[in-house]
Protein backbone atom coordinates (compact mmCIF):
# COMPACT_ATOMS: atom_id res chain seq x y z
CA UNK A 1 0.00 0.00 0.00
CA UNK A 2 2.79 2.42 0.92
CA UNK A 3 4.51 1.63 -2.37
CA UNK A 4 1.33 2.48 -4.27
CA UNK A 5 0.98 5.77 -2.40
CA UNK A 6 4.59 6.62 -3.10
CA UNK A 7 4.13 5.76 -6.75
CA UNK A 8 1.02 7.93 -6.92
CA UNK A 9 2.86 10.81 -5.26
CA UNK A 10 5.74 10.41 -7.70
CA UNK A 11 3.28 10.47 -10.62
CA UNK A 12 1.60 13.59 -9.28
CA UNK A 13 4.94 15.31 -8.78
CA UNK A 14 6.00 14.28 -12.26
CA UNK A 15 2.72 15.52 -13.74
CA UNK A 16 3.05 18.81 -11.88
CA UNK A 17 6.62 19.17 -13.16
CA UNK A 18 5.51 18.46 -16.72
CA UNK A 19 2.64 20.93 -16.36
CA UNK A 20 5.02 23.55 -14.99
CA UNK A 21 7.50 22.86 -17.77
CA UNK A 22 4.96 22.92 -20.59
CA UNK A 23 2.66 25.72 -19.51
CA UNK A 24 5.01 27.95 -17.53
CA UNK A 25 8.69 27.44 -18.16
CA UNK A 26 8.76 26.76 -21.91
CA UNK A 27 6.42 29.67 -22.78
CA UNK A 28 8.51 31.95 -20.57
CA UNK A 29 11.72 30.85 -22.27
CA UNK A 30 10.15 31.26 -25.71
CA UNK A 31 8.96 34.73 -24.79
CA UNK A 32 12.45 35.70 -23.67
CA UNK A 33 13.92 34.38 -26.92
CA UNK A 34 11.37 36.39 -28.91
CA UNK A 35 12.49 39.69 -27.39
CA UNK A 36 15.14 41.74 -29.10
CA UNK A 37 18.45 41.67 -27.27
CA UNK A 38 18.73 45.47 -27.12
CA UNK A 39 17.30 47.61 -24.33
CA UNK A 40 14.50 48.59 -26.71
CA UNK A 41 13.35 44.99 -26.51
CA UNK A 42 13.33 44.98 -22.70
CA UNK A 43 11.11 47.83 -21.60
CA UNK A 44 11.49 47.35 -17.85
CA UNK A 45 15.26 47.43 -17.99
CA UNK A 46 15.25 50.45 -20.29
CA UNK A 47 13.07 52.37 -17.84
CA UNK A 48 15.25 51.39 -14.90
CA UNK A 49 18.37 52.48 -16.73
CA UNK A 50 16.80 55.79 -17.73
CA UNK A 51 16.09 56.54 -14.08
CA UNK A 52 19.72 56.18 -13.04
CA UNK A 53 21.40 57.67 -16.11
CA UNK A 54 23.26 60.73 -14.77
CA UNK A 55 23.14 64.17 -16.32
CA UNK A 56 26.36 65.92 -17.24
CA UNK A 57 27.45 68.41 -19.86
CA UNK A 58 30.62 69.56 -21.53
CA UNK A 59 32.27 72.84 -20.73
CA UNK A 60 33.06 75.37 -23.46
CA UNK A 61 36.31 73.63 -24.43
CA UNK A 62 35.27 69.99 -24.14
CA UNK A 63 32.30 70.75 -26.39
CA UNK A 64 34.76 70.96 -29.29
CA UNK A 65 37.15 68.13 -28.45
CA UNK A 66 34.91 65.49 -26.88
CA UNK A 67 36.37 62.98 -29.32
CA UNK A 68 39.97 63.76 -28.36
CA UNK A 69 40.58 66.04 -31.34
CA UNK A 70 43.90 67.91 -31.39
CA UNK A 71 43.95 71.60 -30.55
CA UNK A 72 44.07 72.63 -34.22
CA UNK A 73 40.87 70.74 -35.08
CA UNK A 74 39.10 71.92 -31.92
CA UNK A 75 40.01 75.52 -32.75
CA UNK A 76 38.69 75.12 -36.30
CA UNK A 77 35.43 73.73 -34.97
CA UNK A 78 35.13 76.52 -32.42
CA UNK A 79 35.64 79.20 -35.07
CA UNK A 80 33.13 77.55 -37.39
CA UNK A 81 30.59 77.25 -34.57
CA UNK A 82 31.00 80.95 -33.78
CA UNK A 83 30.40 81.86 -37.43
CA UNK A 84 27.35 79.63 -37.57
CA UNK A 85 26.01 81.11 -34.33
CA UNK A 86 26.48 84.61 -35.75
CA UNK A 87 24.59 83.63 -38.91
CA UNK A 88 21.75 82.24 -36.80
CA UNK A 89 21.59 85.41 -34.70
CA UNK A 90 21.28 87.55 -37.81
CA UNK A 91 19.07 85.35 -39.98
CA UNK A 92 16.68 83.94 -37.36
CA UNK A 93 16.51 86.81 -34.86
CA UNK A 94 12.74 87.28 -34.74
CA UNK A 95 11.99 83.52 -34.82
CA UNK A 96 14.40 83.02 -31.92
CA UNK A 97 12.88 85.92 -29.97
CA UNK A 98 9.38 84.48 -30.37
CA UNK A 99 10.62 81.06 -29.29
CA UNK A 100 12.27 82.54 -26.20
CA UNK A 101 9.04 84.39 -25.35
CA UNK A 102 6.98 81.22 -25.68
CA UNK A 103 9.39 78.89 -23.91
CA UNK A 104 8.24 79.58 -20.30
CA UNK A 105 4.64 78.71 -21.21
CA UNK A 106 4.93 75.82 -23.68
CA UNK A 107 6.17 72.61 -22.13
CA UNK A 108 6.22 70.90 -25.54
CA UNK A 109 8.68 73.52 -26.78
CA UNK A 110 10.87 73.03 -23.72
CA UNK A 111 11.02 69.30 -24.42
CA UNK A 112 11.83 69.54 -28.13
CA UNK A 113 14.44 72.24 -27.59
CA UNK A 114 16.29 70.15 -25.01
CA UNK A 115 16.29 66.91 -27.01
CA UNK A 116 17.42 68.03 -30.46
CA UNK A 117 20.99 66.89 -29.76
CA UNK A 118 22.76 64.57 -27.28
CA UNK A 119 22.29 65.95 -23.78
CA UNK A 120 26.03 66.51 -23.18
CA UNK A 121 26.00 69.19 -25.91
CA UNK A 122 22.47 70.49 -25.41
CA UNK A 123 22.95 73.60 -23.28
CA UNK A 124 25.66 75.12 -25.48
CA UNK A 125 23.61 74.50 -28.60
CA UNK A 126 20.43 75.97 -27.07
CA UNK A 127 22.32 79.11 -26.09
CA UNK A 128 23.97 79.77 -29.44
CA UNK A 129 22.10 78.08 -32.31
CA UNK A 130 18.56 79.40 -31.97
CA UNK A 131 16.74 78.64 -35.19
CA UNK A 132 13.30 79.35 -33.80
CA UNK A 133 10.03 77.46 -34.10
CA UNK A 134 7.71 80.08 -35.56
CA UNK A 135 6.51 80.41 -39.16
CA UNK A 136 4.15 82.83 -40.87
CA UNK A 137 3.08 81.08 -44.08
CA UNK A 138 3.88 78.47 -46.70
CA UNK A 139 3.87 78.37 -50.47
CA UNK A 140 4.69 75.49 -52.73
CA UNK A 141 7.25 73.34 -50.96
CA UNK A 142 8.61 76.20 -48.88
CA UNK A 143 8.09 77.44 -45.35
CA UNK A 144 8.45 81.15 -44.58
CA UNK A 145 9.58 81.75 -41.02
CA UNK A 146 8.97 84.78 -38.82
CA UNK A 147 12.10 86.47 -40.24
CA UNK A 148 10.94 86.06 -43.83
CA UNK A 149 13.42 83.27 -44.65
CA UNK A 150 12.25 80.72 -47.19
CA UNK A 151 13.18 77.13 -46.35
CA UNK A 152 12.37 73.95 -48.22
CA UNK A 153 10.04 71.89 -46.07
CA UNK A 154 11.47 68.48 -45.13
CA UNK A 155 9.47 68.24 -41.90
CA UNK A 156 6.47 66.60 -43.51
CA UNK A 157 4.36 68.08 -40.71
CA UNK A 158 4.81 64.82 -38.75
CA UNK A 159 3.45 62.91 -41.74
CA UNK A 160 0.44 65.11 -42.55
CA UNK A 161 1.96 66.64 -45.66
CA UNK A 162 1.68 63.92 -48.28
CA UNK A 163 0.43 66.06 -51.17
CA UNK A 164 1.89 69.53 -50.58
CA UNK A 165 0.96 72.61 -48.56
CA UNK A 166 -1.24 74.16 -51.26
CA UNK A 167 -3.33 70.98 -51.50
CA UNK A 168 -4.14 71.06 -47.78
CA UNK A 169 -4.76 74.79 -47.69
CA UNK A 170 -7.49 74.29 -50.30
CA UNK A 171 -9.01 71.44 -48.27
CA UNK A 172 -9.00 73.58 -45.14
CA UNK A 173 -10.62 76.47 -47.03
CA UNK A 174 -13.39 74.11 -48.17
CA UNK A 175 -13.80 72.99 -44.57
CA UNK A 176 -14.25 76.57 -43.39
CA UNK A 177 -16.87 77.27 -46.04
CA UNK A 178 -18.88 74.10 -45.32
CA UNK A 179 -18.37 73.91 -41.57
CA UNK A 180 -19.13 77.56 -40.81
CA UNK A 181 -22.80 76.96 -41.63
CA UNK A 182 -23.17 74.77 -38.54
CA UNK A 183 -20.21 75.80 -36.39
CA UNK A 184 -19.06 73.47 -33.59
CA UNK A 185 -22.28 71.44 -33.55
CA UNK A 186 -21.23 68.17 -31.99
CA UNK A 187 -23.02 64.84 -31.86
CA UNK A 188 -24.72 65.33 -35.22
CA UNK A 189 -23.23 64.52 -38.62
CA UNK A 190 -22.52 66.63 -41.67
CA UNK A 191 -23.93 64.90 -44.79
CA UNK A 192 -20.44 64.31 -46.34
CA UNK A 193 -19.70 61.98 -43.40
CA UNK A 194 -21.56 59.18 -45.22
CA UNK A 195 -19.43 59.44 -48.34
CA UNK A 196 -16.27 59.81 -46.26
CA UNK A 197 -17.00 56.53 -44.48
CA UNK A 198 -17.84 54.75 -47.73
CA UNK A 199 -14.63 55.88 -49.42
CA UNK A 200 -12.48 54.97 -46.43
CA UNK A 201 -13.98 51.48 -46.42
CA UNK A 202 -13.17 51.16 -50.12
CA UNK A 203 -9.58 52.36 -49.60
CA UNK A 204 -8.95 50.11 -46.60
CA UNK A 205 -10.82 47.10 -47.97
CA UNK A 206 -12.67 46.85 -44.64
CA UNK A 207 -16.31 47.08 -43.58
CA UNK A 208 -16.83 49.89 -41.09
CA UNK A 209 -15.30 53.11 -39.80
CA UNK A 210 -15.14 55.04 -36.54
CA UNK A 211 -13.76 58.58 -36.20
CA UNK A 212 -11.51 59.88 -33.43
CA UNK A 213 -9.53 63.02 -32.70
CA UNK A 214 -6.02 61.62 -33.01
CA UNK A 215 -4.05 58.63 -34.20
CA UNK A 216 -3.33 57.69 -30.60
CA UNK A 217 -7.08 57.49 -29.88
CA UNK A 218 -7.67 55.39 -33.00
CA UNK A 219 -5.02 52.89 -31.87
CA UNK A 220 -6.53 52.80 -28.38
CA UNK A 221 -9.92 51.94 -29.82
CA UNK A 222 -8.48 49.27 -32.13
CA UNK A 223 -6.84 47.50 -29.20
CA UNK A 224 -9.91 47.88 -26.99
CA UNK A 225 -12.20 46.36 -29.63
CA UNK A 226 -9.82 43.46 -30.24
CA UNK A 227 -9.77 42.68 -26.51
CA UNK A 228 -13.53 43.05 -26.28
CA UNK A 229 -14.29 40.56 -29.02
CA UNK A 230 -11.71 37.84 -28.43
CA UNK A 231 -11.67 38.26 -24.63
CA UNK A 232 -7.90 38.07 -24.42
CA UNK A 233 -5.55 40.23 -22.43
CA UNK A 234 -2.26 40.86 -24.20
CA UNK A 235 -1.34 43.09 -27.09
CA UNK A 236 1.88 42.52 -29.00
CA UNK A 237 3.96 45.32 -30.40
CA UNK A 238 7.33 45.05 -32.07
CA UNK A 239 10.59 46.40 -30.74
CA UNK A 240 11.23 50.01 -31.69
CA UNK A 241 7.76 50.70 -33.10
CA UNK A 242 5.82 53.84 -32.18
CA UNK A 243 2.03 53.76 -31.88
CA UNK A 244 1.32 57.01 -30.04
CA UNK A 245 1.79 58.03 -26.43
CA UNK A 246 -0.86 55.79 -24.82
CA UNK A 247 0.75 53.80 -22.03
CA UNK A 248 -0.13 50.33 -23.28
CA UNK A 249 1.72 50.89 -26.56
CA UNK A 250 4.67 52.69 -24.99
CA UNK A 251 5.90 50.34 -22.29
CA UNK A 252 9.49 51.58 -22.12
CA UNK A 253 11.12 54.97 -21.63
CA UNK A 254 8.53 57.74 -21.82
CA UNK A 255 5.90 55.88 -19.79
CA UNK A 256 6.20 56.48 -16.02
CA UNK A 257 4.44 53.21 -15.14
CA UNK A 258 4.75 49.61 -16.41
CA UNK A 259 2.46 48.25 -19.12
CA UNK A 260 1.73 44.75 -17.77
CA UNK A 261 -0.56 43.73 -20.63
CA UNK A 262 1.93 44.49 -23.41
CA UNK A 263 4.47 42.11 -24.95
CA UNK A 264 7.29 43.66 -26.96
CA UNK A 265 8.69 41.12 -29.42
CA UNK A 266 11.42 41.12 -32.04
CA UNK A 267 10.37 42.22 -35.50
CA UNK A 268 10.98 39.82 -38.42
CA UNK A 269 11.69 36.92 -36.07
CA UNK A 270 10.65 33.27 -36.24
CA UNK A 271 10.80 33.18 -32.42
CA UNK A 272 8.08 35.83 -32.28
CA UNK A 273 5.87 33.76 -34.56
CA UNK A 274 6.36 30.78 -32.22
CA UNK A 275 5.14 32.86 -29.28
CA UNK A 276 2.06 33.92 -31.22
CA UNK A 277 1.31 30.31 -32.15
CA UNK A 278 1.73 28.92 -28.64
CA UNK A 279 0.02 31.45 -26.41
CA UNK A 280 -3.75 31.62 -26.03
CA UNK A 281 -3.95 35.02 -24.33
CA UNK A 282 -2.80 37.32 -27.17
CA UNK A 283 -5.55 39.62 -28.37
CA UNK A 284 -3.89 41.63 -31.14
CA UNK A 285 -0.66 42.44 -32.92
CA UNK A 286 0.27 46.01 -33.84
CA UNK A 287 2.38 46.78 -36.91
CA UNK A 288 3.77 50.20 -37.81
CA UNK A 289 4.88 49.87 -41.47
CA UNK A 290 7.50 52.62 -41.21
CA UNK A 291 9.49 50.20 -39.04
CA UNK A 292 10.47 48.42 -42.25
CA UNK A 293 13.16 51.13 -42.47
CA UNK A 294 14.80 50.13 -39.20
CA UNK A 295 13.37 46.94 -37.67
CA UNK A 296 13.79 46.64 -33.90
CA UNK A 297 15.15 50.15 -33.47
CA UNK A 298 13.34 53.25 -32.29
CA UNK A 299 12.55 56.04 -34.71
CA UNK A 300 15.86 57.80 -35.39
CA UNK A 301 16.53 61.16 -33.80
CA UNK A 302 19.68 63.24 -33.56
CA UNK A 303 19.38 63.39 -29.77
CA UNK A 304 20.61 59.77 -29.73
CA UNK A 305 23.18 60.22 -32.51
CA UNK A 306 26.22 59.40 -30.38
CA UNK A 307 28.37 57.81 -33.10
CA UNK A 308 28.05 56.72 -36.73
CA UNK A 309 26.31 53.40 -36.15
CA UNK A 310 22.83 54.46 -37.22
CA UNK A 311 21.65 52.59 -40.31
CA UNK A 312 18.35 52.37 -42.12
CA UNK A 313 17.16 50.61 -45.24
CA UNK A 314 14.15 48.81 -46.62
CA UNK A 315 13.95 45.36 -48.13
CA UNK A 316 10.38 45.59 -49.39
CA UNK A 317 10.22 41.96 -50.51
CA UNK A 318 11.60 40.58 -47.23
CA UNK A 319 9.36 42.74 -45.04
CA UNK A 320 6.34 41.87 -47.16
CA UNK A 321 7.15 38.16 -46.77
CA UNK A 322 7.40 38.61 -42.98
CA UNK A 323 4.02 40.36 -42.87
CA UNK A 324 2.46 37.50 -44.85
CA UNK A 325 3.78 35.00 -42.30
CA UNK A 326 2.47 37.18 -39.50
CA UNK A 327 -0.92 37.41 -41.22
CA UNK A 328 -1.10 33.62 -41.50
CA UNK A 329 -0.29 33.07 -37.82
CA UNK A 330 -2.79 35.70 -36.67
CA UNK A 331 -5.51 34.10 -38.81
CA UNK A 332 -4.64 30.66 -37.47
CA UNK A 333 -4.79 31.76 -33.82
CA UNK A 334 -7.69 34.22 -33.98
CA UNK A 335 -5.45 37.21 -33.22
CA UNK A 336 -6.45 40.61 -34.62
CA UNK A 337 -3.79 42.06 -36.91
CA UNK A 338 -3.73 45.87 -36.67
CA UNK A 339 -1.89 48.07 -39.15
CA UNK A 340 -1.07 51.44 -37.61
CA UNK A 341 -0.98 53.67 -40.69
CA UNK A 342 -1.31 56.97 -38.88
CA UNK A 343 2.09 57.93 -40.31
CA UNK A 344 2.34 55.91 -43.53
CA UNK A 345 -1.28 55.92 -44.69
CA UNK A 346 -1.68 57.40 -48.20
CA UNK A 347 2.06 58.00 -48.49
CA UNK A 348 3.30 54.64 -49.77
CA UNK A 349 0.39 53.86 -52.10
CA UNK A 350 -3.25 54.91 -52.60
CA UNK A 351 -4.22 51.88 -50.53
CA UNK A 352 -1.51 52.45 -47.94
CA UNK A 353 0.83 49.81 -46.57
CA UNK A 354 -1.74 47.07 -47.15
CA UNK A 355 -1.42 47.69 -50.88
CA UNK A 356 2.31 48.41 -50.71
CA UNK A 357 3.22 45.14 -48.97
CA UNK A 358 0.32 43.07 -50.27
CA UNK A 359 -1.11 42.11 -46.86
CA UNK A 360 -4.61 42.67 -45.46
CA UNK A 361 -5.11 43.61 -41.81
CA UNK A 362 -8.20 43.14 -39.63
CA UNK A 363 -8.07 46.70 -38.32
CA UNK A 364 -6.32 49.74 -39.80
CA UNK A 365 -5.78 53.14 -38.20
CA UNK A 366 -5.32 56.33 -40.20
CA UNK A 367 -4.72 59.91 -39.16
CA UNK A 368 -2.92 63.15 -39.92
CA UNK A 369 -3.37 63.51 -43.66
CA UNK A 370 -6.84 62.10 -44.31
CA UNK A 371 -8.67 65.09 -42.79
CA UNK A 372 -7.09 67.50 -45.24
CA UNK A 373 -4.84 69.09 -42.63
CA UNK A 374 -7.19 69.06 -39.63
CA UNK A 375 -6.85 66.75 -36.58
CA UNK A 376 -8.25 63.26 -37.07
CA UNK A 377 -7.95 59.63 -36.09
CA UNK A 378 -9.71 56.94 -38.11
CA UNK A 379 -10.27 53.28 -37.38
CA UNK A 380 -11.38 50.95 -40.17
CA UNK A 381 -12.14 47.32 -39.43
CA UNK A 382 -14.01 44.13 -40.15
CA UNK A 383 -17.63 44.32 -39.07
CA UNK A 384 -17.16 41.49 -36.56
CA UNK A 385 -14.51 43.52 -34.73
CA UNK A 386 -16.09 46.96 -34.97
CA UNK A 387 -19.29 46.23 -33.02
CA UNK A 388 -19.32 47.91 -29.62
CA UNK A 389 -22.13 45.87 -28.08
CA UNK A 390 -23.44 42.32 -27.81
CA UNK A 391 -27.03 41.91 -28.94
CA UNK A 392 -27.53 38.94 -26.60
CA UNK A 393 -26.06 40.73 -23.57
CA UNK A 394 -27.26 44.36 -23.70
CA UNK A 395 -25.22 45.53 -20.70
CA UNK A 396 -21.96 44.22 -22.18
CA UNK A 397 -20.66 47.13 -24.26
CA UNK A 398 -17.30 48.49 -25.42
CA UNK A 399 -17.52 52.23 -24.99
CA UNK A 400 -15.64 54.84 -27.00
CA UNK A 401 -17.12 58.18 -27.93
CA UNK A 402 -15.01 61.34 -27.96
CA UNK A 403 -16.57 64.79 -27.90
CA UNK A 404 -15.06 65.98 -31.17
CA UNK A 405 -15.57 62.78 -33.18
CA UNK A 406 -16.83 63.62 -36.69
CA UNK A 407 -16.45 67.37 -36.09
CA UNK A 408 -18.21 69.29 -38.93
CA UNK A 409 -15.05 71.11 -40.05
CA UNK A 410 -13.05 67.88 -40.00
CA UNK A 411 -15.67 66.00 -42.04
CA UNK A 412 -15.79 68.82 -44.59
CA UNK A 413 -12.01 68.86 -44.92
CA UNK A 414 -11.96 65.06 -45.23
CA UNK A 415 -14.56 65.25 -47.98
CA UNK A 416 -12.38 67.71 -49.86
CA UNK A 417 -9.30 65.53 -49.36
CA UNK A 418 -10.91 62.25 -50.44
CA UNK A 419 -12.64 63.84 -53.44
CA UNK A 420 -9.39 65.24 -54.77
CA UNK A 421 -7.47 62.15 -53.74
CA UNK A 422 -9.56 60.05 -56.12
CA UNK A 423 -8.86 62.40 -59.04
CA UNK A 424 -6.39 61.79 -61.83
CA UNK A 425 -3.91 64.58 -60.90
CA UNK A 426 -3.29 62.98 -57.50
CA UNK A 427 -3.27 59.41 -58.80
CA UNK A 428 -0.64 60.42 -61.33
CA UNK A 429 1.71 61.25 -58.45
CA UNK A 430 1.71 57.59 -57.40
CA UNK A 431 2.78 56.19 -60.75
CA UNK A 432 6.30 54.79 -60.46
CA UNK A 433 6.53 56.50 -57.06
CA UNK A 434 8.89 53.97 -55.51
CA UNK A 435 11.07 53.71 -58.61
CA UNK A 436 11.32 57.49 -58.88
CA UNK A 437 12.43 58.04 -55.29
CA UNK A 438 14.72 55.02 -55.21
CA UNK A 439 16.40 56.32 -58.37
CA UNK A 440 16.78 59.79 -56.86
CA UNK A 441 18.32 58.40 -53.69
CA UNK A 442 20.73 56.16 -55.62
CA UNK A 443 21.90 59.13 -57.70
CA UNK A 444 22.36 61.27 -54.59
CA UNK A 445 24.37 58.58 -52.82
CA UNK A 446 26.65 58.23 -55.85
CA UNK A 447 27.10 61.99 -55.81
CA UNK A 448 27.96 62.07 -52.10
CA UNK A 449 30.44 59.24 -52.59
CA UNK A 450 32.14 60.98 -55.49
CA UNK A 451 32.56 64.11 -53.35
CA UNK A 452 34.09 62.11 -50.50
CA UNK A 453 31.30 63.07 -48.10
CA UNK A 454 30.61 60.57 -45.28
CA UNK A 455 26.84 60.49 -45.77
CA UNK A 456 24.38 58.13 -47.35
CA UNK A 457 20.61 58.33 -47.60
CA UNK A 458 18.18 55.47 -46.96
CA UNK A 459 14.55 55.78 -47.94
CA UNK A 460 11.10 54.29 -47.72
CA UNK A 461 9.56 56.03 -50.70
CA UNK A 462 9.55 59.75 -49.75
CA UNK A 463 10.68 59.15 -46.16
CA UNK A 464 14.44 59.60 -45.76
CA UNK A 465 16.98 58.89 -43.06
CA UNK A 466 20.58 60.09 -43.26
CA UNK A 467 23.22 57.55 -42.32
CA UNK A 468 26.77 58.53 -41.36
CA UNK A 469 29.86 56.61 -42.41
CA UNK A 470 32.24 57.96 -39.78
CA UNK A 471 32.26 57.26 -36.01
CA UNK A 472 31.94 60.93 -35.16
CA UNK A 473 30.46 62.37 -31.99
CA UNK A 474 29.34 65.41 -34.02
CA UNK A 475 27.18 63.95 -36.78
CA UNK A 476 24.17 65.70 -35.23
CA UNK A 477 25.70 69.07 -36.18
CA UNK A 478 24.57 68.52 -39.78
CA UNK A 479 21.01 69.60 -38.94
CA UNK A 480 22.25 73.11 -38.14
CA UNK A 481 24.23 73.39 -41.37
CA UNK A 482 21.18 72.20 -43.30
CA UNK A 483 19.00 74.90 -41.76
CA UNK A 484 21.63 77.51 -42.54
CA UNK A 485 21.34 76.40 -46.17
CA UNK A 486 17.58 76.76 -46.21
CA UNK A 487 16.32 73.28 -45.36
CA UNK A 488 13.70 72.94 -42.61
CA UNK A 489 13.77 69.69 -40.62
CA UNK A 490 11.54 68.50 -37.81
CA UNK A 491 12.85 68.64 -34.27
CA UNK A 492 14.21 65.08 -34.48
CA UNK A 493 16.84 66.24 -36.97
CA UNK A 494 18.35 64.20 -39.78
CA UNK A 495 16.88 60.89 -38.62
CA UNK A 496 13.73 61.56 -40.63
CA UNK A 497 13.41 63.85 -43.63
CA UNK A 498 9.99 63.78 -45.27
CA UNK A 499 9.28 64.96 -48.80
CA UNK A 500 5.76 65.31 -50.12
CA UNK A 501 4.67 63.67 -53.35
CA UNK A 502 4.25 67.04 -55.04
CA UNK A 503 7.97 67.89 -54.94
CA UNK A 504 8.94 69.03 -58.43
CA UNK A 505 12.19 67.99 -60.05
CA UNK A 506 13.49 71.55 -59.74
CA UNK A 507 12.66 71.76 -56.03
CA UNK A 508 14.18 68.35 -55.40
CA UNK A 509 17.40 69.32 -57.17
CA UNK A 510 17.56 72.52 -55.13
CA UNK A 511 17.31 70.45 -51.93
CA UNK A 512 20.09 68.13 -53.10
CA UNK A 513 22.37 71.07 -53.92
CA UNK A 514 21.82 72.55 -50.48
CA UNK A 515 22.34 69.23 -48.74
CA UNK A 516 25.67 68.73 -50.52
CA UNK A 517 26.77 72.30 -49.78
CA UNK A 518 25.94 71.92 -46.08
CA UNK A 519 27.82 68.62 -45.82
CA UNK A 520 30.84 70.09 -47.63
CA UNK A 521 30.99 72.98 -45.16
CA UNK A 522 30.65 70.67 -42.19
CA UNK A 523 33.49 68.51 -43.46
CA UNK A 524 35.66 71.58 -44.09
CA UNK A 525 35.02 72.80 -40.54
CA UNK A 526 36.50 69.66 -39.02
CA UNK A 527 33.44 68.04 -37.45
CA UNK A 528 34.15 64.76 -39.21
CA UNK A 529 37.75 64.48 -38.07
CA UNK A 530 38.34 60.94 -36.81
CA UNK A 531 41.21 59.85 -34.59
CA UNK A 532 43.36 56.97 -35.89
CA UNK A 533 41.79 53.69 -34.84
CA UNK A 534 38.57 55.32 -33.65
CA UNK A 535 35.46 53.20 -34.15
CA UNK A 536 31.81 53.35 -33.17
CA UNK A 537 32.61 50.88 -30.43
CA UNK A 538 35.44 53.00 -29.02
CA UNK A 539 33.16 56.05 -29.07
CA UNK A 540 30.51 54.18 -27.09
CA UNK A 541 33.12 52.96 -24.61
CA UNK A 542 34.30 56.53 -24.05
CA UNK A 543 30.74 57.71 -23.43
CA UNK A 544 30.15 54.81 -21.04
CA UNK A 545 33.25 55.85 -19.10
CA UNK A 546 31.93 59.43 -18.88
CA UNK A 547 28.57 58.19 -17.64
CA UNK A 548 30.25 56.07 -14.99
CA UNK A 549 32.37 59.03 -13.89
CA UNK A 550 29.27 61.25 -13.63
CA UNK A 551 27.36 58.54 -11.78
CA UNK A 552 30.16 58.05 -9.28
CA UNK A 553 30.37 61.76 -8.60
CA UNK A 554 26.63 61.90 -7.98
CA UNK A 555 26.57 65.47 -9.23
CA UNK A 556 25.13 67.25 -12.23
CA UNK A 557 28.09 69.13 -13.56
CA UNK A 558 30.34 69.71 -16.50
CA UNK A 559 33.14 67.58 -17.86
CA UNK A 560 36.21 69.51 -18.89
CA UNK A 561 38.72 68.93 -21.62
CA UNK A 562 41.75 67.02 -20.28
CA UNK A 563 44.05 69.86 -21.26
CA UNK A 564 42.00 72.24 -19.06
CA UNK A 565 42.09 70.10 -15.93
Amino acid sequence: MAACVNTLIDCLIGAAALWLLWFRIIPRVELSLAKHRSLAGHSRWSRRLARILPAYEYDAQRFFDADGAPAEIAARRQAAFAQLADLYRRRFARSAALTDAAMPYLSDLQFTARYRVPFQFSRHVREHLKGGSFVTRTHGNRIIDADGNELFDLTGSYGVNVLGHDFYKECMLRATEAGSAVGPLLGSYLPPTIENARRLCAISGLDQVSFHMSGTEAVMQAVRLARYHNRRRYLVRFCGAYHGWWGDVQPGVGNPVPAPDTLTLEDMSAASLRVLRRRRDISCVLVNPVQSMHPNRAAPGDSALLDGARRAGVDREAYGAWLKQLRAVCSERGIALIFDEVFTGFRLAPGGAQEYFGVRADLVTYGKTVAGGLPIGVLCGRAALMARFRADHPADVCFARGTFNAHPYVMAAMDAFLTRFAGEPVRALYRDLDATWNRRVAALNARLQSQGLPLRVSNLSTIWSIDYLVPSRYNWMLQYYLRAHGLALSWVGTGRLIFNLAYTTDDYEAVVERLQAAATEMQRDGWWWVAPGQSNRSVRKAITAELFQAWCSGLIGSISSPRNR
